[in-house]
């Protein structure tokens, strides 16, 4: 296995907002942003377990950033201010030096050593009061986070250096060539199956569970196009509906200040005093915010189709000039929009791409009408597996419109170059960081870059 560099010195300077919104949450939410946390009883455990969670909700990981590259690379969203780093993603020409992409790979190895440290750590802490069960589950969480962040980094990246061990300087790590991507996806399933044989079977929106396990293995077997066990853990997780269901109407999930809906799987908290910045960027002036990115004409055309896009016309509001903007993010001072990891809409399209491509039509009509039923459309027309496909993929592009989804769904079905007209390969993976090529002369760039 190869190992990744922690570059403090630009998480001192590219992530200063996340570092500074870390350090300023309230006493009883605080954590320690140690590079080598100390994990000697139950509540620096405790203590770490919350800087692992803060490391996923960052700004650079789900709290913006990463989410961004995600919808940006689509063909959804708009850009309006005038920081050519952004306009590098919806144009697909996105430069090594992109301070968005180096905040981004940053924050999520930041999450990865974190977990590393309560992998390596906690199973070895004597403390009676950190129970079996406790050591457990934390461990678990660490695994869990692990195999999430290293997913994000292998379909964004491709292969990536894979560090397993704590990192506690700078040059600890250097000098260690990449993994393929095939050995970073291996990587991300042995964790997933040491979080399933640690984790409690309990429902928690907020932290991982086995539950949050078997939802996430699912979008890994989907993206492997491992049909039989896409479908499987899918659903297990469906079949939980005392639980996670659809909530009606679409908005349920996010309107009115919901929190915690039966809707999601995995969602990430924040507070007045851990606000969360992504709001910022898709607000109007008119709301405080700076509108940096908005829907596009071809979404909004879309998604105000009653015949398309039914009850998530939700999703976007205008202000009284006309400006059409994204309401997702919306909770005014301070923001404390959750941030979507999983919800149970994307359970049931990933169980019914599976029974698609197993021949299951009726089963796979069955559940994209589910979700098609919660945003006020009729079931769908189509008949052929081709077809059913094709709506799935449509209805994915409406329903997590504004989640990480829409970029990854168009590369992993090979459908970039029909949708985008993105005919060249070497855009289907992001560069790796100039700052990282400069720092560890190992490092090799991704081709074309």
């Amino acid at each position: 296995m190869r190992t990744r560099t922690y570059i403090f010195s630009l998480l001192a300077g590219a992530s200063l907002l996340s570092c500074n919104k870390f350090l300023d949450v309230a006493p009883e939410d605080a954590v320690s942003d140690e590079n080598s946390p100390v994990i000697i009883d139950k509540a620096s455990a405790e203590t770490a377990v919350r800087g692992l969670y803060r490391a996923v909700s960052a700004d650079g990981y789900y709290g913006t950033t990463f989410q961004a590259i995600g919808y940006l690379s689509g063909d959804n969203i708009q850009w309006t201010g005038s920081q050519s780093i952004i306009q590098q993603f919806i144009s697909h020409n996105v430069r090594a030096d992109n301070a968005s992409i180096a905040n981004a790979w940053s924050a999520i190895y930041v999450a990865i050593n974190r977990a590393n440290h309560i992998i390596a750590k906690v199973p070895n802490v004597t403390d009676p009061l950190l129970t079996g069960a406790l050591k457990n589950q934390f461990t678990g969480e660490g695994y869990f986070v692990r195999a999430l962040a290293y997913f994000d980094l292998a379909r964004t990246w491709g292969g990536v250096q894979i560090t397993l061990t704590p990192t506690v300087t700078a040059g600890d790590k250097y000098n260690i060539r990449r993994s393929t991507l095939a050995q970073t996806y291996a990587q991300v399933l042995s964790d997933l199956v040491a979080a399933d044989s640690l984790l409690p079977a309990t429902t928690n929106r907020y932290r991982a569970t086995r539950k949050t396990v078997w939802a996430l293995r699912a979008r890994y077997h989907l993206y492997q196009e491992q049909w039989a066990a896409a479908e499987d853990y899918a659903g297990r997780v469906i079949a939980d509906s005392a639980n996670y269901k659809l909530v009606q109407p679409y908005s349920a999930f996010f309107a009115n200040g919901a929190v915690a809906t039966s809707e999601s799987v995995f969602e990430l908290p924040y507070s007045t005093t851990y606000p969360n910045t992504h709001r910022n960027s898709w607000q109007p002036p008119a709301n405080n915010g700076t509108r940096q990115w908005a829907p596009n004409d071809a979404f909004i055309a879309l998604v105000n189709d009653p015949a398309v896009g039914g009850n998530r016309s939700a999703l976007v509001a205008r202000t009284s000039a006309g400006l059409w903007y994204g309401n997702l993010y919306y909770r005014p001072n301070p923001a404390t929009d959750p941030s979507y990891v999983i919800r149970i809409a994307e359970e049931y399209l990933i169980r019914a791409e599976a029974r698609a491509h197993l021949g299951n039509l009726s089963g796979a009509l069955s559940d994209l009408n589910a979700v098609r039923s919660r945003a006020g459309l009729a079931p769908s027309e189509a008949t052929t597996a081709d077809d059913i496909l094709l709506a799935i993929e449509n209805e994915r592009r409406l329903e997590f419109a504004f989640e990480p989804h829409r970029w990854f769904d168009l590369l992993r079905t090979k459908r970039a170059a029909t949708v985008l007209g993105l005919t060249n390969s070497d855009r289907y993976v992001m560069p790796i960081p100039a700052a990282e090529i400069l720092n560890d002369a190992s490092l090799e760039q991704n081709h074309g870059y």
